[in-house]
Protein backbone atom coordinates (compact mmCIF):
# COMPACT_ATOMS: atom_id res chain seq x y z
CA UNK A 1 0.00 0.00 0.00
CA UNK A 2 2.54 2.59 0.99
CA UNK A 3 4.57 1.69 -2.58
CA UNK A 4 1.10 2.74 -4.35
CA UNK A 5 0.74 6.25 -2.30
CA UNK A 6 4.58 6.99 -3.02
CA UNK A 7 3.77 6.09 -6.73
CA UNK A 8 0.57 8.05 -7.15
CA UNK A 9 2.59 11.19 -5.08
CA UNK A 10 5.23 10.81 -7.46
CA UNK A 11 2.95 11.17 -10.19
CA UNK A 12 0.47 13.28 -9.39
CA UNK A 13 1.56 16.00 -11.77
CA UNK A 14 0.60 13.87 -14.81
CA UNK A 15 -2.61 15.36 -16.06
CA UNK A 16 -3.40 13.53 -19.01
CA UNK A 17 -4.49 9.73 -20.15
CA UNK A 18 -2.86 7.96 -22.50
CA UNK A 19 -4.87 6.79 -25.12
CA UNK A 20 -2.66 5.66 -27.79
CA UNK A 21 -0.99 2.02 -28.11
CA UNK A 22 2.16 3.08 -26.52
CA UNK A 23 2.85 4.45 -22.33
CA UNK A 24 5.13 5.61 -20.08
CA UNK A 25 4.04 4.32 -16.80
CA UNK A 26 1.58 2.58 -15.35
CA UNK A 27 0.17 1.94 -12.09
CA UNK A 28 -2.57 -1.37 -10.95
CA UNK A 29 -1.72 -4.84 -9.99
CA UNK A 30 -1.28 -8.53 -10.99
CA UNK A 31 -2.78 -11.34 -10.07
CA UNK A 32 -1.09 -14.07 -8.78
CA UNK A 33 -0.27 -14.46 -6.28
CA UNK A 34 -1.26 -11.37 -5.69
CA UNK A 35 0.57 -7.88 -6.13
CA UNK A 36 0.55 -4.13 -6.33
CA UNK A 37 2.86 -3.00 -10.22
CA UNK A 38 4.00 0.11 -10.72
CA UNK A 39 5.82 0.34 -14.14
CA UNK A 40 7.84 2.89 -16.24
CA UNK A 41 9.52 3.01 -19.31
CA UNK A 42 13.58 4.01 -19.08
CA UNK A 43 13.44 4.30 -23.15
CA UNK A 44 11.70 2.87 -26.15
CA UNK A 45 12.29 -0.45 -25.01
CA UNK A 46 13.57 -1.02 -21.61
CA UNK A 47 11.48 -0.61 -18.62
CA UNK A 48 11.71 -0.82 -14.55
CA UNK A 49 8.75 -2.82 -13.04
CA UNK A 50 8.33 -2.97 -9.04
CA UNK A 51 6.07 -5.48 -7.61
CA UNK A 52 5.08 -5.54 -3.62
CA UNK A 53 3.32 -9.12 -3.11
CA UNK A 54 1.46 -9.59 0.20
CA UNK A 55 -0.21 -12.60 0.87
CA UNK A 56 -1.33 -15.06 4.24
CA UNK A 57 2.77 -15.98 4.43
CA UNK A 58 4.36 -12.33 4.14
CA UNK A 59 5.45 -9.91 2.12
CA UNK A 60 7.93 -9.73 -1.15
CA UNK A 61 9.36 -6.48 -3.15
CA UNK A 62 10.44 -7.22 -6.53
CA UNK A 63 12.36 -5.17 -8.74
CA UNK A 64 12.45 -6.27 -12.53
CA UNK A 65 14.73 -4.67 -15.24
CA UNK A 66 12.55 -5.87 -18.54
CA UNK A 67 13.48 -5.47 -22.32
CA UNK A 68 10.66 -5.00 -24.63
CA UNK A 69 10.18 -5.53 -28.37
CA UNK A 70 7.47 -4.56 -30.90
CA UNK A 71 5.60 -7.24 -32.55
CA UNK A 72 5.07 -6.88 -35.97
CA UNK A 73 1.86 -6.35 -37.33
CA UNK A 74 0.36 -5.87 -33.31
CA UNK A 75 -0.12 -2.45 -32.54
CA UNK A 76 0.35 -2.09 -28.74
CA UNK A 77 1.69 -5.57 -28.42
CA UNK A 78 5.14 -6.23 -26.96
CA UNK A 79 6.82 -8.97 -25.69
CA UNK A 80 9.80 -8.53 -22.89
CA UNK A 81 12.55 -10.63 -20.77
CA UNK A 82 14.59 -9.58 -17.85
CA UNK A 83 16.10 -9.92 -15.06
CA UNK A 84 15.37 -9.09 -11.56
CA UNK A 85 15.61 -9.38 -7.75
CA UNK A 86 13.38 -9.64 -4.69
CA UNK A 87 13.27 -9.50 -0.96
CA UNK A 88 10.81 -11.05 1.12
CA UNK A 89 10.44 -11.58 4.40
CA UNK A 90 8.01 -14.68 5.97
CA UNK A 91 5.91 -14.08 8.48
CA UNK A 92 4.60 -16.53 11.68
CA UNK A 93 2.06 -18.19 9.21
CA UNK A 94 5.68 -19.56 6.92
CA UNK A 95 7.44 -20.44 9.97
CA UNK A 96 4.73 -23.22 11.53
CA UNK A 97 3.97 -24.39 8.46
CA UNK A 98 7.78 -25.09 7.86
CA UNK A 99 9.50 -25.46 10.97
CA UNK A 100 12.65 -26.69 8.72
CA UNK A 101 12.57 -23.42 7.01
CA UNK A 102 12.54 -21.27 9.67
CA UNK A 103 14.34 -18.19 8.04
CA UNK A 104 11.95 -15.25 8.11
CA UNK A 105 14.07 -13.69 5.44
CA UNK A 106 13.67 -14.40 1.58
CA UNK A 107 16.77 -12.63 -0.89
CA UNK A 108 17.18 -14.11 -3.87
CA UNK A 109 16.86 -13.43 -8.08
CA UNK A 110 14.31 -13.32 -10.50
CA UNK A 111 13.22 -13.57 -14.32
CA UNK A 112 10.83 -12.64 -16.05
CA UNK A 113 9.25 -13.30 -19.79
CA UNK A 114 5.76 -11.97 -20.89
CA UNK A 115 3.70 -10.09 -23.47
CA UNK A 116 2.48 -6.33 -23.20
CA UNK A 117 -0.38 -4.85 -24.39
CA UNK A 118 -1.50 -1.76 -24.16
CA UNK A 119 -5.26 -0.96 -25.30
CA UNK A 120 -5.44 2.03 -28.03
CA UNK A 121 -8.34 4.26 -26.90
CA UNK A 122 -8.51 3.61 -23.31
CA UNK A 123 -5.70 4.35 -20.51
CA UNK A 124 -5.30 0.57 -19.44
CA UNK A 125 -2.46 -1.76 -20.21
CA UNK A 126 -2.35 -5.64 -19.87
CA UNK A 127 0.24 -7.92 -19.13
CA UNK A 128 0.91 -11.72 -18.86
CA UNK A 129 3.85 -13.00 -18.08
CA UNK A 130 6.30 -16.13 -16.35
CA UNK A 131 8.25 -14.93 -13.37
CA UNK A 132 10.43 -17.89 -12.20
CA UNK A 133 12.87 -17.11 -9.18
CA UNK A 134 15.68 -17.88 -7.18
CA UNK A 135 16.00 -17.78 -3.50
CA UNK A 136 19.42 -18.10 -2.24
CA UNK A 137 19.23 -16.27 1.04
CA UNK A 138 16.80 -17.28 3.78
CA UNK A 139 15.14 -21.24 2.76
CA UNK A 140 17.27 -22.11 -1.02
CA UNK A 141 14.66 -22.94 -3.26
CA UNK A 142 13.36 -22.34 -7.15
CA UNK A 143 10.09 -21.49 -7.64
CA UNK A 144 8.49 -21.74 -11.09
CA UNK A 145 4.84 -20.47 -10.35
CA UNK A 146 5.32 -16.90 -10.25
CA UNK A 147 3.74 -14.56 -13.05
CA UNK A 148 0.29 -14.23 -13.71
CA UNK A 149 -2.01 -10.97 -15.08
CA UNK A 150 -1.08 -7.55 -14.65
CA UNK A 151 -4.05 -4.74 -15.81
CA UNK A 152 -2.43 -0.86 -14.94
CA UNK A 153 -3.95 2.47 -15.41
CA UNK A 154 -1.43 4.11 -18.12
CA UNK A 155 -0.29 7.79 -17.70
Amino acid sequence: MLALVIALAMLSGVKAQNLGSDYQTAIGVKVYPGALSFKTFTNDNTAIEGLAYFWSNGFRATGLYEIHGDIEGAEGLKWYVGPGAHLGFYNNNWKDKYPDRSSGIALGIDGVLGLDYKISGAPINISLDWQPSLNLIGYSYFEGGWGGLGIRYTL
